[in-house]
C-alpha cells in the first residue's frame, strides 16, 4: 500500500514571539521489509533561519528548526510518499511470560531495538501497583508472551472509552487509567506500563493512522490523526509484535510509523521553546490517503 501523507502543525500566539526553538519528529521513517518512505519534504511559515535533520538514538528523523524574526504564528507542513507492506502473521514462537527472562539475558547488546531499553522506567512512565496488578489480571490465562500482549490489548481496549476531552498530553497514565478514558497517547502509556510492570519489554510507536469514512460519505481533509500503540518484545524468535490498544487490533497496513521510543517523552511531534507571552493555541491536521484510490 502507497500513501501520500499530509500533516499541517499550526500555532497562533497571543502575543508576537521573536525567538523559537523546535525539534520536529514527524517524518516516516524507513523499516526494513515493512516500510519505505519514497519522499518527504518539510517546510514552515515563516521560513526556518535555520533547520537541520538528523537521525535519534533510536532512529527516528529528528528536524531541528529555528526561528530568529518576530512571528505572531508559526505552520509547519510535511509531506511524504511511503509504501506500507503487508504484515503476514507469524506463528507464535514467544515464550510463556515467566520463561521471558531467559531471552532478555541472551540480549547482550544495547542497540535501539535491544528490549534492555524498554524494561524499566522512562520520563513519562513509572512503576505502578494498580496497573500492574490489572495487567496480571487480565493475563492470567496467557501462555505465551504474546498471547498476554494480546489480552491485555483487548482488555484496555474493551475497559477504556476513548474520550478526546478526558485527558491532555501532560495527564499521567494513572489519572487516566483511574478514570478508565483518555486518548491513544494513553491507551498506550497504560499498556507499556502494565506490560513493563510483568516483564515485558514494550516501546511507545507514534506515527499516522488511515482511517476510512462512514459508508457513503465523503472522506473528510484533516480526519486523519497522529495516532499511538505499542510495540512488545515477544522473545528472540518472534522479536517485536506491534499492537494497538485504541482499537484493539494488531497493527497492519493502515499504520504509518513516524518514531519508536520509551514513551511520548522520545517521539513528540514537536517540543521546543520560544520568547512570548501569553497563552498559545494549537491545532493539527492529518490527510493519509492511498494513491490507488486518487
Amino acid at each position: 500500500m502507497i500513501y501520500d501523507i499530509r500533516l499541517v502543525l499550526t500555532h497562533f500566539y497571543a502575543q508576537s514571539a521573536d525567538v523559537g526553538r523546535h525539534r520536529l519528529r514527524v517524518v516516516p521513517i524507513d523499516i526494513p521489509e515493512c516500510q519505505s518512505v519514497i519522499s518527504w519534504s518539510l517546510t514552515g511559515d515563516p521560513t526556518p533561519s535555520e533547520r537541520r535533520d538528523s537521525l535519534d538514538f533510536f532512529g527516528n528523523t529528528a528536524s531541528f528548526i529555528a526561528h530568529d524574526i518576530q512571528h505572531n504564528a508559526m505552520q509547519i507542513e510535511m509531506k511524504a510518499r511511503v509504501e506500507r507492506k503487508p504484515h503476514m502473521p507469524a506463528a507464535d514462537l514467544s515464550p510463556a511470560v515467566r520463561d521471558l527472562q531467559q531471552d532478555i539475558c541472551r540480549v547482550s547488546d544495547l542497540k535501539p531495538a535491544s528490549p534492555h531499553h524498554f524494561l524499566g522506567s522512562s520520563p513519562r512512565i513509572q512503576p505502578s501497583a494498580e496497573v500492574t496488578d490489572y495487567a496480571r489480571g487480565v493475563t492470567k490465562s496467557a501462555g505465551t508472551t504474546k498471547s498476554a500482549a494480546w489480552q491485555m490489548c483487548e482488555a484496555l481496549h474493551h475497559d477504556l472509552l476513548f474520550d478526546d476531552r478526558a485527558t491532555t498530553v501532560d495527564t499521567p497514565l494513572e489519572v487516566a487509567f483511574a478514570q478508565k478514558r483518555g486518548v491513544c497517547q494513553d491507551f498506550a502509556h497504560i499498556m507499556i506500563a502494565g506490560l513493563r510492570g510483568i516483564g515485558i519489554p514494550t516501546r511507545y510507536v507514534s506515527g499516522y493512522l488511515r482511517t476510512q469514512p462512514p459508508e457513503g460519505q465523503a472522506r473528510l481533509e484533516g480526519a486523519d490523526a497522529m495516532h499511538a500503540w505499542v510495540s512488545v518484545w515477544c522473545g528472540g524468535n518472534l522479536g517485536w509484535v506491534e499492537l494497538d490498544p485504541t482499537n484493539g487490533i494488531e497493527v497492519n497496513t493502515d499504520h504509518i510509523v513516524v518514531g519508536y521510543g520509551r514513551d511520548y517523552t522520545d517521539v513528540s511531534p514537536i517540543k521546543g521553546m520560544l520568547r512570548s507571552t501569553g497563552q498559545a493555541s494549537v491545532s493539527q491536521a492529518v490527510d493519509v490517503i492511498s494513491i490507488e484510490t486518487i
